[in-house]
């Protein structure tokens, strides 16, 4: 049976969600779900705008049959050509052969590349407009956010943009559609941080070439290709997305990311946070590496002004899981932290100086020095030093 939704009176949601799902994109772990977002407008022309992933496919034309009744499809409008949403664009062509696609140059070949298909599709340029009757779209390119051949359609009768991955997060739609209908900040929130950092964060400059285009229009609404709609505050969400992608912490506190073999890094690493508790500072977050995917510590890292890795030495070198992450921070561009290490080493401590070049070939992060070095197991005779790692992050923090 169809499942819709009203957005406006000639707007509708058609899309579906994922529930089984276990990674997105065979990554990362959606606990949560996600949703996969399309929508049909009903002008004096019919318009389609994205399609779905396979998984929710028959889903999806249910709904869209239902909406369109007995109405035959005008356009399809493409704002990203991520399979997860449009493997079903072959499919409306084939059920609609008088459809016209409406993209990019940098779309029309990647459609050819997914489906070995020639479309007569109409291409748009930046600026570009297309009238549908009441409504007129306005075509903005948005490269690498995240695609080379994104872009984002803004109805400037209604004021909506559809934003394709940008404003998406992870996470099902469990009925309410619109983000003011959900405590999006406690429930949602580190979905869509994670989200972000995960998929875009490495576009830091592409995103912001977005949202200076964005500031230009007057938005009354977000309809995201994942996650709720946006009617509301949505000068709150920009504003994430504005630190974000400027890679300005969104919160003082530090994040103590560590690995532990036989337990005596994790324990060198909880009297860190416990003394940092005792000293006042309330916005601490700790992962063990071995147990937590890395895209939460990425996420986190985004989230926090300061950084603790702690790890032992493995085979001369860093633990593998903490090397992962590391080179995950690194990949999504992250900058703009303060940085200490604790290291570990039976007979030969390496890991410290290892973390540490790592960190110092990203923009921005300052170290603190000098590292914590445990043989084998943090002594009594180290308090001086946890103190003092404990003083040096305390200090550099604008609390």
């Amino acid at each position: 049976m169809y499942c819709t939704k009203n957005i406006t009176d000639d707007l509708y949601w058609i899309g579906g969600n994922d529930r089984r799902l276990a990674l997105f994109e065979n990554i990362f772990p959606v606990p949560n779900g996600v949703s996969y977002n399309a929508y049909v407008l009903l002008d004096e022309k019919t318009v389609l705008l994205d399609t779905v992933d396979k998984a929710v496919g028959e889903q999806f034309f249910e709904n869209l049959t239902h909406v369109l009744g007995e109405r035959d499809l005008d356009y399809v409008i493409i704002n990203h050509m991520e399979p997860d949403h449009c493997a079903m664009l072959k499919e409306v062509i084939f059920r609609y052969p008088k459809v016209q696609v409406v993209c990019n140059a940098k779309t029309a070949d990647i459609i050819k590349q997914f489906f070995k298909i020639e479309t007569d599709a109409l291409i748009v340029k930046e600026n570009d407009t297309l009238c549908t009757g009441k409504h007129t779209f306005t075509f903005l390119m948005a490269p690498m956010v995240h695609w080379p051949e994104v872009m984002v359609t803004y109805d400037t009768t209604d004021k909506v943009l559809y934003s394709a991955d940008a404003f998406g997060t992870f996470g099902a739609i469990n009925g309410n559609l619109f983000a003011d209908e959900v405590d999006f900040e406690t429930k949602w929130l580190d979905d869509a941080r994670r989200y972000y950092t995960n998929i875009v964060g490495k576009y830091g400059a592409q995103v912001q070439a977005l949202l200076k285009k964005a500031s230009k229009v007057d938005i009354e609404m977000i309809c995201p290709l994942h996650g709720p709609v946006w009617r509301t505050n949505i000068g709150w969400f920009v504003e994430k997305y504005q630190k974000w992608s400027t890679y300005e912490p969104e919160d003082q506190g530090v994040m103590i990311a560590y690995a532990s073999i036989y337990g005596n890094t994790e324990n060198a690493a909880n009297v860190l946070a416990s003394r940092l508790a005792d000293k006042g500072l309330k916005n601490i977050a700790m992962y063990d590496v071995s147990v937590t995917h890395p895209s939460v510590v990425v996420s986190e890292a985004f989230r926090a002004s300061h950084l603790v890795f702690a790890s032992p030495t493995y085979n001369g070198g860093i633990f593998p899981n903490m090397e992962t992450v590391l080179l995950d921070l690194k990949a999504h561009n992250l900058q703009k932290r303060t940085v200490a290490f604790m290291q570990n080493g039976t007979w030969a401590a390496t890991s410290g100086r290892q973390m540490n070049e790592m960190i110092s070939g990203m923009k921005e992060m300052t170290v603190l020095e000098p590292a914590i070095t445990i043989k084998s197991a943090l002594n009594d005779n180290q308090s001086e030093e946890i103190d003092a790692m404990v003083d040096a992050i305390l200090d550099s923090m604008e609390l």
